[in-house]
């Protein structure tokens, strides 16, 4: 999967815990796990947004984009 999801290295900067993330943002605790773990197939910009603000970051500091090596 060539979209990396850092949230994890954010909470942990952050010293935040996933529970507290889903408390700030009013996102159920397993909808932002599935975005954690990489599993999620799409994630609204509203979400990305209220993350953000939570985190006080960017969403490049949350998403990077990885090529595919052939």
């Amino acid at each position: 999967m060539p979209v990396r999801v850092h949230l994890d290295d954010m909470l942990h900067a952050r010293r935040m815990t996933l529970t507290e993330l889903s408390e700030r943002v009013d996102i159920t605790l397993a909808n932002l796990s599935i975005l954690k773990t990489g599993k999620a197939k799409a994630v609204r910009f509203s979400t990305l947004e209220a993350i953000c603000t939570a985190l006080d970051c960017q969403p490049g500091d949350i998403l990077t984009f990885e090529a595919e090596t052939v």
